[in-house]
């Protein structure tokens, strides 16, 4: 019986190591104020920084991992976050921070932890407790990850909270309220630790905020400098905007991604998402500067220095939400300091950082015109190879082709056109890595087309906090597939390009080992001959793997480590882990979807009273709106729109079962979560009423 209970304890330490404290180290060693030049270095013994360095490029130096072991790969412990970030609201995207034999690592519900690299035991965890009300969420509640230095661990939050945590305990050193959520800002990007500062963006563009960036003092958390993505009155780039109306004011140009720096020129780089209202161009007349933009500001005083605009006049979404990656590159006989960022038309702009031209050539190409979304005449067109296709060859199933659905076709009113990319891209925000050796950078992108509805001249700016897109997309009857692309950045021309069954959704690092990792949609994490891109290793992790993973060596070992948490916007299975792989590692591939949530009952095992609206409005704003949008018309997760007429069974049903790409929520809502929000639905959204007696809930708005 002893040796039965050592067994079992031995067992539960591998596969659950939070619950072995005794194995935790004695105290963590906080990390230094990291000098330019340390944070500048390519990574070896730690992940110190979201991209690795400054420069962005998350590329790993080290070679003990490579082509020829990778197969070897196993899990050394994988540790379950207590449950955070688990519900469908959440999305899994943050890539994990190493220092001196700790792993730190942020959850969809903002929460951060400590694991041991040896034992993979919490040694504290940081509760963000976000309001559950929250409603200025453009798309799923996420988050992308922490910064650290100074003995700090830093994270911004959805709340628009930035929090400096202490290094060894967890605890709040200092809080900053940066803005109000109330009026549509937040913070899903991770930020950055640089000379002593803690840089940072917000999203919100969809909520109508100026977008901006804000450096704040790493010691106490006061504000220090902020730049505005959008110009205002007397300031260089106002002209591109209507000088009839405030639209400016609201327009966007939000920063989803953490900014790259270059020390020696002292400049910070970032780039920028689309203006708004996203798809009504009638209203802001002009280029809009500076959205949809490629910006270098001071580090020191966030004055602007340049900028690059990928997208005059963007009425597609086409933001650069990509990181921006730095770079030396040799063109010709000279060695040229460069950036490049992928955006979602599919293009790499790659542009001399110095002061912001192209490198090897942007040409300006007229494309079509509609006057009554105020069109730019011309759009960049970068000299290379597009990594996704831009064109649908053939029409889909009820819908007429305009220009061949080609990019920047343009579209007005109700009818939806057909656009290739759509809004996915191209490149989104999973981040691109880079191999500076040999100069290749690799990307995940999708091939999806959009439908495009939008445009009105008599629109008005709404209140704080409310929607903001001014139109709607969707997605045609057609496959949604992925791509991963190598792309040398010597010619922007593409080395190999593989087509993924579905959407590329996970950032990448490579390394000199030949390897580069990357996750999939379905659990999988992948190893990849950066060669050609053919697959060397996988592994399910048991939830979708949306997150990049982290490389580094420890106690001379090599590692990777990832998080394996899911995502609402591709409908991907959740979860709430972290693994460590290596080449000594012992524990075996997980099932897919193996986490359960918690506390949920089967819905047809439950007894459901009347629907209560206001709750069921909580819950569409929480798990449906990425999808569906605010207004039921379709959002960025281009779910179906939900104005055609339906009844309550049905309803009911659909949330329970999914219906086509619509994943099931049976095991994610319980029975009464289910009859209020298609209660919610089918009262508000769709304009049909309830049958007599279901919408009596205590709580009812109507």
């Amino acid at each position: 019986m002893k040796r039965t209970l050592q067994l079992l304890s031995i067992i539960l330490c591998n596969c659950l190591p939070a619950l072995c404290p005794a194995q935790q180290p004695a105290a963590i060693k906080p990390a230094p104020a990291f000098t330019a030049q340390q944070l500048l270095a390519l990574p070896t013994g730690d992940w110190p920084t979201n991209g690795g360095n400054l420069y962005n490029q998350r590329y790993s130096p080290l070679t003990a991992i490579n082509r020829d072991n990778v197969g070897q790969l196993k899990g050394v412990w994988r540790t379950h976050l207590n449950g955070s970030g688990l519900e469908t609201k959440y999305s899994g995207e943050a890539q994990p921070l190493v220092h001196d034999g700790v792993i730190y690592i942020s959850t969809g519900a903002d929460d951060v932890f400590a694991l041991s690299v040896e034992t993979g035991a919490i040694l504290w965890d940081y509760r963000a407790n976000l309001d559950p009300n929250l409603t200025t969420v453009c798309c799923g509640w996420t988050n992308r990850g922490v910064a650290l230095g100074d003995g700090k661990v830093f994270i911004g939050q959805l709340d628009a909270k930035l929090v400096a945590l202490d290094q060894r305990t967890g605890k709040p050193v200092w809080i900053t309220q940066t803005e109000r959520w109330q009026e549509g800002y937040t913070i899903t990007s991770a930020p950055l630790y640089y000379d002593g500062m803690v840089i940072t963006g917000f999203a919100g563009a969809e909520y109508g905020i100026r977008g901006q960036v804000q450096a704040y003092d790493a010691d106490d958390g006061s504000l220090l400098w902020t730049f505005y993505t959008i110009p205002g009155p007397g300031e260089p780039g106002h002209e591109t905007w209507s000088q009839e109306n405030e639209v400016w004011n609201n327009g966007g140009a939000t920063v989803w991604q953490t900014p790259a720096v270059d020390p020696e020129l002292g400049l910070v780089y970032f780039s920028t998402a689309n203006p708004g209202p996203d798809y009504n161009g009638s209203v802001r007349p002009g280029d809009n500067l500076y959205s949809s933009s490629i910006v270098a500001i001071d580090a020191k005083t966030g004055q602007y220095r340049w900028h690059y605009q990928q997208v005059h006049h963007d009425i597609w979404d086409y933001d650069s939400s990509n990181p921006v990656i730095l770079f030396d590159v040799k063109i010709g006989r000279k060695l040229r300091k460069a950036i490049v960022e992928v955006g979602k038309t599919g293009w790499a702009y790659i542009l001399d950082r110095t002061n912001g031209k192209p490198l090897l050539g942007i040409k300006e190409r007229r494309v079509p015109q509609e006057l009554r979304q105020a069109t730019a005449a011309t759009q960049p067109y970068p000299i290379g190879d597009p990594i996704v296709p831009h064109s649908v060859d053939i029409p889909p199933l009820g819908f007429e082709l305009i220009n061949e659905g080609r990019i920047f076709t343009p579209f007005y009113g109700p009818q939806g056109v057909i656009v290739n990319p759509s809004l996915y891209g191209g490149a989104n925000w999973p981040p691109s890595s880079y191999d500076p050796v040999k100069q290749v950078l690799y990307v995940c992108a999708s091939d999806i087309p959009g439908k495009y509805i939008g445009g009105d001249r008599d629109f008005e700016i709404p209140p704080d906090g409310v929607n903001y897109t001014g139109g709607a997309t969707g997605f045609a009857d057609l496959p949604r597939m992925g791509i991963f692309a190598a792309v040398d950045m010597t010619t922007n021309k593409l080395v190999w390009r593989n087509r993924w069954r579905d959407h590329c959704y996970s950032g990448s690092v490579t390394t000199a080992g030949g390897v580069l990792f990357v996750g999939r949609n379905d659990g999988r994490l992948l190893a990849l001959n950066t060669d050609n891109g053919m697959p060397l290793w996988e592994f399910q992790t048991g939830a979708g793997l949306n997150a990049p993973a982290s490389v580094f060596e420890y106690k001379g070992e090599q590692y990777v480590v990832a998080l394996s948490a899911g995502n609402v916007l591709i409908n991907s299975a959740h979860g709430d882990s972290v693994w460590l792989f290596g080449l000594k590692g012992a524990i075996d591939q997980a099932a897919p979807a193996d986490t359960p949530l918690a506390g949920l009952d089967l819905p047809a095992l439950q007894r459901v009273g009347a629907a209560d609206l206001a709750q069921g409005e909580r819950i569409f704003q929480q798990t449906c709106q990425p999808c569906h949008g605010a207004d039921g018309q379709g959002g960025h997760g281009g779910g179906a729109p939900l104005n055609k007429g339906a009844d309550l069974a049905t309803l009911r049903r659909a949330v329970t079962s999914g219906k086509n790409a619509m994943p099931a929520f049976g095991n994610a809502l319980t029975g009464q979560q289910i009859m209020d929000v298609s209660s919610y639905v089918l009262e508000s959204l769709t304009n049909f009423p309830l049958p007599p007696g279901e919408g009596q809930g205590e709580g009812n708005k109507k």
